[in-house]
């Protein structure tokens, strides 16, 4: 997902804040600094990397694109990393509610006086080249990380692979967890083209992993055509899950009854083989521990136990599949019915991705969203049962889907986009 959610602040200053001014204050201003959110294209943001000595961040540097799974894959290499005792930066994006969430250093978030001092540093380096909100908060995060003396690194693409911002760093593994059609206005809608964008991440002669099963015909010719080191799912590597466990093979070495994550095992698998790939020293100790320790914020995460309250980030009908499976799990323990609570973008495919719940939920709750992107909650009522009751803000469909619950069995879900979860978790931080 792109960065999409920048402040809706006042974007007039033309003076940069000072290193001691408030977080909110240079969002603003970061904001303010180009003509739109989204610029792809390493010229800008590359020139002020080399200049800043930013491309090499750590030792070792793994980036991580896809349609899908690409926040999961990272915190569950994240945890597996820490549990092997490497110091570990993590770069993400969007966030849910704080800036701050999208850097990592030690499993942690960083105080907002080191985002701006960070901010600070960009600034005086990037003289005159105009950044975008994204490039500018990439460029910051590889700063911080330079500071820490970091042993890995684990970049988050933001949107495509081959121009974003992430792009500039020498990597020493390439990943791709999930491959489909999304951000058409970025992308396009031929998977052909989405796979070779997402390609663009891959070095030659360095490992590429992909999760993505029978991917396009792209991925493997451009890593091919750079010779880059390919390991494909179903083919290098694979897995299997039972009931309560799962196993993972790579050629003749195999790792079995895995515990089962909190976060998908595809993403699991595909973490697993960019470690293998690595070179660094984790032994299967570390990765049992790491896999049950890897949890991710929006991601099937359970925010209240009575009742339950479900929350993830699907905003695409790949993702909404597969929460949708989730459901039918917990429906089916639970003996209950889903109340959904929706909110999303209009550029997002609505149909095809209310249609992949439609079969799992009882009860809508459609919301609208707010700025340019967002979509009403008129535009998600056509899809969905005649009748339906729409919501103008999140937050209000929340509180009536809790209301509206019947017995102990019933369950509500939270999804839709980042900013939806986001604005649940915000209300519900503000309630407690």
């Amino acid at each position: 997902m792109p960065d999409t959610n920048p402040p809706h602040a006042n974007s007039l200053r033309t003076n940069p804040p000072g290193a001691t001014a408030p977080l909110n204050e240079w969002q603003a201003y970061l904001e303010s600094l180009h003509t739109s959110a989204i610029d792809l294209g390493l010229d800008r943001v590359g020139r002020v990397a080399q200049d800043a000595k930013l491309t090499k961040p750590a030792p070792t540097v793994i980036t991580v694109a896809g349609t899908n799974g690409k926040g999961s894959t990272c915190a569950i290499l994240e945890a597996i990393l820490t549990k092997a005792g490497y110091k570990t930066g993590v770069y993400s994006s969007p966030h849910l509610i704080r800036y701050n969430e999208r850097v990592r250093i030690d499993g942690r978030e960083l105080d907002d006086e080191r985002h701006c001092e960070a901010f600070s540093n960009i600034e005086a380096i990037r003289g005159d080249t105009s950044l975008s909100f994204f490039e500018f908060g990439t460029l910051a995060a590889l700063w911080l990380f330079k500071q820490h003396d970091l042993d890995v690194v684990l970049l988050e693409v933001g949107l495509g692979g081959r121009l974003d911002a992430t792009n500039i760093c020498e990597h020493d593994v390439s990943v791709i967890t999930s491959l489909a059609i999304d951000h058409v206005d970025w992308l396009g809608d031929d998977i052909e083209v989405i796979g070779f964008e997402k390609a663009g991440i891959f070095r030659s002669g360095k490992p590429a992993v992909c999760g993505q099963p029978e991917p396009p015909a792209s991925v493997a010719a451009h890593a091919d055509d750079i010779d880059a080191k390919l390991y494909q799912v179903g083919y290098q590597f694979d897995y299997q899950q039972e009931e309560n466990v799962w196993h993972w093979q790579c050629g003749a070495f195999d790792l079995k009854d895995l515990p089962l994550p909190a976060l998908p095992i595809q993403n699991a698998a595909t973490a697993l083989m960019a470690l293998g790939a690595s070179e660094l020293n984790i032994t299967d100790e570390h990765i049992v521990e790491g896999i049950k320790a890897a949890k991710l914020s929006g991601r099937m995460e359970t925010v209240s136990e009575s009742p339950l309250v479900l929350m993830d980030v699907a905003h695409n009908p790949h993702s909404a599949a597969y929460l949708a499976k989730q459901l039918e799990k917990a429906k089916a323990k639970r003996n209950g019915k889903v109340h959904a609570v929706v909110a999303m973008l209009h550029d997002k495919d609505i149909e095809s991705t209310l249609a992949e719940m439609k079969n799992v939920v009882d009860a809508w709750f459609p919301a609208s969203l707010k700025g340019p992107r967002a979509a009403t909650a008129d535009e998600l009522v056509t899809y969905l049962p005649a009748g339906t009751k729409t919501f103008e803000t999140p937050e209000l469909a929340y509180q009536t889907a809790v209301a509206s619950l019947g017995w102990e069995g019933d369950l509500v879900i939270v999804f839709g986009s980042f900013h939806t979860v986001g604005q649940v978790s915000s209300y519900l931080a503000e309630s407690e």
